[in-house]
């Protein structure tokens, strides 16, 4: 048997265990990648969900990279009118901001792109923690007391999540799921037009969404070119709009990286939106051109949003998955027959008929997903985070040294820096700091704000790298995972 040497690393334990258990079977980092993005839809209900979206960009060894966008549009009769007349910006959390879910045809396309064992094998770690239970982590603890008035709301999480006396439970044990899993390890498409399509739909029309099967029937994952830039001759790859991945590149390479964050900021609130809406401003996002005036408010923080996934193996293949709900437990809600928790990424779009992101049928909104993958000669590194509206300032703050460091432990650990407003549950302008880091120069116009100890919302970054053979991993210290570099 053929075992490759694979580079690993997730914010959970139970994802590296999976990845684990695939390399030894004979799988590639494609195949880690994708056994440890189904066990964190089962980890982490927070922060990830079949009834959640997908990104990743992914390059086979010795090809160009592609990008893989599987992200769900707004049913086809979704009532705009009523939505605009029952107020000037789209709900945060309920049915109506339930878009198609794509993490399943996601899992599939970024299969297609180099995997070696059937998607079925790969979703096996994920099936037997659904069904035998998987402790809950320190970071879904705390998720769950944050959240306790949703998870109490919510028929379907409460169950799941809390005990007979209303406190988080310790292991969760998902049968529901489970059964849904055991289905998608037959054919992944009856989550889009078999049984577990019918049985959601119909869970999801009880709860008041407008979705229908023909929507889910319609649903593709889009296998692309990516977006690149260069920077000091190294080639950064980052999915394009509806995805933020243009902000990032933005900044990559940025000399003055706090003020273009800003200015990064504002061009992606104001042109970011589904190019089936029309066309899209890349230049503009890429902060090379002016920008059309749109005043949006996009609303508050996505806490506990995402999980990202990075892993390089020793033949050069390597993949950058993004996955998530949006919200910590995503809509608020938990479809009981399927167990699957539903992302509330409808909550970006505008209600605004003139703005890029507005919501029409068939649409798709804007999305913070934003993997990248850098490549120079034969180095390779896959990076991704946790951290909403945040990614592509956190990623540049990483971007910058993580191919040339010795430690990329240190590295993802040191102190980093957020800048935002509303979306980081602040009045104004505001410029956020870990301990360690000295107040900047530029402070005109933005309250400075600094924190006692490290925090989620500097994002969990994930990275894994192949460097002169030699493959490293690092795993954020503010998540709850480790990184791993699997061997024969």
């Amino acid at each position: 048997m053929n075992v490759t040497p694979v580079a690993l690393a997730a914010p959970h334990p139970a994802a590296a265990d999976a990845a684990r258990a695939v390399v030894a079977a004979g799988g590639n980092a494609f195949d880690a990648a994708l056994a440890a993005a189904a066990a964190l839809t089962v980890a982490y209900p927070n922060q990830c969900s079949i009834g959640g979206d997908l990104v990743a960009v992914a390059r086979p060894a010795g090809q160009a990279p592609r990008a893989v966008l599987s992200i769900g549009a707004a049913a086809a009769n979704v009532d705009v009118e009523a939505l605009r007349a029952a107020g000037s910006e789209m709900p945060y959390a309920g049915p109506q901001t339930v878009t198609v879910p794509g993490v399943v045809a996601g899992w599939a396309a970024v299969a297609g792109l180099g995997a070696r064992l059937p998607l079925g094998d790969l979703l096996a770690p994920a099936r037997a923690l659904a069904a035998g239970g998987v402790p809950v982590s320190p970071g879904l603890r705390r998720a769950v007391l944050a959240e306790i008035d949703v998870v109490r709301a919510d028929p379907g999480l409460s169950a799941l999540l809390l005990d007979d006396a209303g406190e988080p439970v310790g292991t969760l044990v998902q049968p529901a799921l489970a059964a849904t899993l055991d289905a998608l390890a037959a054919d992944w498409r009856s989550y889009y037009t078999g049984d577990v399509a019918r049985r959601l739909v119909a869970g999801l029309t009880a709860l008041g969404s407008p979705l229908s099967p023909a929507d889910l029937d319609a649903h593709r994952a889009e296998v692309v070119e990516p977006l690149t830039r260069v920077v000091d001759g190294v080639t950064w790859h980052a999915a394009p709009p509806p995805v933020q991945g243009a902000t990032f590149l933005a900044l990559a390479g940025s000399g003055d990286l706090m003020a273009d964050s800003w200015r990064a900021r504002r061009a992606r609130d104001r042109l970011l939106g589904d190019p089936r809406n029309g066309p899209i401003d890349v230049d503009g996002l890429l902060l090379r051109t002016g920008m059309a005036e749109f005043d949006r408010k996009i609303g508050p923080k996505a806490a506990g949003d995402t999980v990202a996934v990075a892993a390089v193996d020793a033949d050069g293949n390597a993949v950058t998955l993004i996955q998530s709900v949006f919200w910590s437990f995503g809509s608020g809600m938990l479809e009981p027959g399927t167990g699957i928790v539903l992302h509330n990424r409808g909550s970006s779009f505008s209600l605004d008929p003139a703005h890029p992101a507005r919501i029409a049928p068939g649409v798709r909104p804007p999305h913070t997903l934003c993997p990248t993958l850098a490549v120079d000669g034969e180095t390779v590194v896959a990076l991704g985070c946790q951290g909403g509206r945040s990614q592509p300032w956190i990623l540049a703050q990483v971007a910058g040294d993580v191919l040339e460091s010795d430690d990329l432990d240190g590295l993802v650990a040191r102190p980093r820096w957020v800048i935002g407003a509303e979306e980081i549950d602040r009045d104004g302008p505001t410029l956020v700091l870990e301990p360690g880091l000295t107040v900047p120069e530029m402070t005109s116009g933005f309250v400075v704000e600094t924190l006692a100890e490290r925090h989620d919302g500097a994002g969990h970054v994930q990275v894994a790298r192949l460097r002169d053979g030699v493959l490293a991993a690092a795993s954020d210290p503010r998540a709850d995972g480790d990184p791993v570099v699997l061997r024969p």
